[in-house]
């Protein structure tokens, strides 16, 4: 468990995102999230966002088997995604003794965030808390070498092509 610094944190999960308030800090991924974690302490976070998507696999199954036929299976993707995340706060803050803070999600894969979405609050109504797991829109920046047009995202991660 961390120090508590009297100054509560909020942590972003996202592989291209980049939040345009200051005031975050960033994982890319799975092990650098439980890093930030396991760093500062669960109790020290006042908010924490999730995106769900965190890699190349999640960008093939969401636009292979999501975006085309509105399903996600989790034995497609091989990193580790944002529900991964969300039963490592729950198990975190079971272990601890810990509430969970204030969880968003701000992923655009509407199946992975609503997973997510419907987890944190199965858990919070457990608890006896608030549901207040939401879908939200935090105001961000995306590095370049990550924009790609519709045709080209895809053509890199559209695998549906190749079955036919």
């Amino acid at each position: 468990m961390g120090i508590n610094i009297n100054k509560r944190l909020r942590l972003y999960l996202d592989d291209v995102r980049t939040p345009v308030s200051q005031d975050w800090i960033i994982a890319r991924n799975y092990d650098e999230f439980v890093a930030q974690i396991k760093l500062h302490g669960l109790d020290n976070f006042e908010v924490i966002s999730l995106d769900h998507d965190l890699g190349e696999g999640a960008m093939i199954e969401y636009y292979t088997n999501v975006k085309n036929n509105y399903m996600l299976d989790y034995n497609n993707i091989k990193e580790r995604t944002g529900m991964d995340c969300c039963r490592y706060l729950v198990s975190e803050s079971m272990n601890e003794k810990i509430p969970l803070p204030q969880i968003y999600v701000h992923s655009a894969n509407p199946i992975g965030s609503a997973n997510m979405i419907g987890y944190i609050n199965n858990y919070f109504k457990n608890c006896r808390s608030l549901q207040v797991c939401q879908q939200v829109k935090i105001e961000h920046t995306i590095d370049d070498m990550f924009v790609l047009s519709p045709e080209a995202r895809k053509e890199r991660w559209d695998r549906s092509k190749d079955s036919e």
